[in-house]
């Protein structure tokens, strides 16, 4: 009967949480019914992927991004500059582009750094450190430190006009938020990404982030962070030990089925008292996702990072058969595993490129590293009819400056730059903007990096302008504009 506290058939809210149930179950029941558009926040601060994806027509199903941390050469990788070779030994100052680069309105207007001044000009033209040709049937010139994904050069848009405006490391976060540091933290892409339309498998992560450098250490956190979208849309850390891909992600050693079992039934009960005291906690919400992903994930992952199931061929391919290549091969070998499994979004990270000395044992020994691995990728999607519907993403964090530093070094270069993008209805064989003939700024199509975001959205069947959260305004630069040129 209904209660005389509360008229006309009410209950206070908190008995009717406890009634539908706050546990494992009907939590993740109600996240992969608002994901999928059936339902939506009371708050209304989500909005339903459905709506989303229906406002443009997705090319796209998933995202493998790699991201050179550090900042890799665009002359000695995607746009090669003749006339740098040329004018070497000359400073900018004695060569004839010397109104064209420092009287350039680009000049330092824009650029946001930690010294509160500019960082020192390399005047002293450094020459290239490795020759390059044109490649495949469209002639775009590439180095020659990359010579199997020059060999994919039809399947790649070469975008030679990216600028940012952070010149110091910070840069890895603004490439994947749009934001400088001094404007703090903002969701990375693929958190908008997992925001907008979610996982293809509930038995998997829905953003994963692979790679690093030492110990796997993936990069800084805010650039797989999703800050205000909540942690349930971060990016999950994962390792390629079959025995133990997530951190905390096994049970124990000597654990049996009932014992894990009890453990879950017990964080269930748990969970449901926390969930009916709580019920508007994010990270509550997060935590109990987790743990009902967690116990998925647990008997998902291990299948997935078994590369031994690969063909031999496959694994050579991929570069698994050489020290040099093998650790981004099974970071890319991984990547289109969990790609045809359903997970949307990877990030791939690869670490050491930041060469202010000794450019040219950095460069080699780190294009050597996940150059073949890369261009197996894109290979083997192609050959599987995977390439159509999943869009790989080659970025890093700016440049490297066309004068020397300490001799025989690239300083931090954010004027001008160069990202590929290959697959998910995107054309190939095209170079898209331009630098100077210096490689110093970004003067013709000039890209902003969130034009990247907003075509990677784009290709996904998502609008950069629908993505707001109400309380957390966002700037027109946010958005970004999908790179019409590029779109086939």
């Amino acid at each position: 009967m209904p209660s005389n506290d509360f008229p006309c058939g009410r209950v206070q809210r908190r008995s009717f949480l406890a009634d539908v149930g706050m546990g494992f179950t009907g939590l993740a029941l109600g996240a992969m019914l608002h994901r999928d558009g059936v339902i939506r926040t009371a708050r209304g601060d989500e909005p339903a992927a459905a709506e989303l994806a229906a406002r443009v027509a997705p090319q796209a199903k998933s995202v493998i991004w790699y991201f050179m941390l550090g900042g890799t050469s665009h002359l000695e990788s995607f746009d090669p500059k003749p006339d740098v070779d040329i004018h070497a030994g000359k400073t900018i100052d004695e060569s004839p582009y010397a109104a064209e680069v420092l009287q350039s309105p680009y000049y330092r207007s824009n650029v946001r750094d930690f010294a509160g001044k500019p960082r020192e000009l390399m005047a002293k033209l450094y020459p290239m450190q490795i020759g390059h040709r044109k490649r495949g049937e469209s002639g775009i010139a590439v180095s020659d430190w990359w010579p199997h994904v020059g060999d994919c050069v039809d399947d790649l848009a070469i975008v030679r006009s990216m600028w940012t405006t952070d010149n110091d490391h910070a840069a890895q976060l603004q490439f994947h938020t749009g934001r400088h540091i001094f404007d703090g933290f903002h969701p990375s892409i693929g958190s908008w990404v997992h925001y907008g339309l979610g996982s293809l498998n509930d038995n998997l992560p829905q953003f994963v982030v692979m790679g690093g450098g030492p110990g796997d250490c993936c990069g800084g956190v805010g650039a797989h962070g999703a800050s205000y979208l909540g942690p349930e849309h971060a990016g999950v850390t994962m390792s390629l030990d079959p025995n133990n891909p997530l951190r905390f992600g096994s049970p124990g050693r000597g654990v049996s089925i009932a014992e894990r079992r009890q453990q879950l039934d017990l964080l269930d009960r748990l969970n449901t008292l926390a969930g009916i005291e709580y019920p508007d906690d994010p990270a509550m919400r997060a935590r109990i996702r987790s743990y009902e992903l967690a116990s998925r994930m647990q008997m998902s992952i291990p299948e997935v990072v078994r590369l031994s199931d690969e063909t031999a061929e496959t694994q050579s391919l991929y570069g698994l058969d050489d020290p040099a290549t093998q650790t981004m091969g099974r970071h890319s070998l991984a990547a289109r595993r969990l790609v045809e499994r359903g997970v949307r979004f990877i990030q791939i990270y690869d670490d050491g490129w930041d060469a202010h000395s000794g450019l040219l044992k950095n460069h080699t020994t780190r294009c050597r590293a996940v150059d073949q691995p890369i261009a197996g990728l894109i290979k083997d999607l192609k050959r599987r009819g995977m390439l159509d519907e999943t869009l790989v993403v080659w970025a890093t964090e700016f440049g490297r400056t066309p004068g020397a530093e300490r001799s025989d070094g690239r300083d931090h270069h954010p004027y001008g730059f160069s990202v590929w993008m290959a697959g998910g209805g995107l054309k190939g064989g095209i170079a898209h903007g331009a630098t100077d003939e210096l490689g110093f700024h970004a003067v013709e199509n000039r890209h902003y990096v969130t034009d990247i975001h907003a075509t990677v959205l784009h290709q996904l069947g998502l609008d950069p302008r629908e993505l707001e959260v109400p309380g957390h305004k966002r700037l027109e630069i946010d958005f970004g504009k999908p790179i019409a040129d590029i779109i086939a």
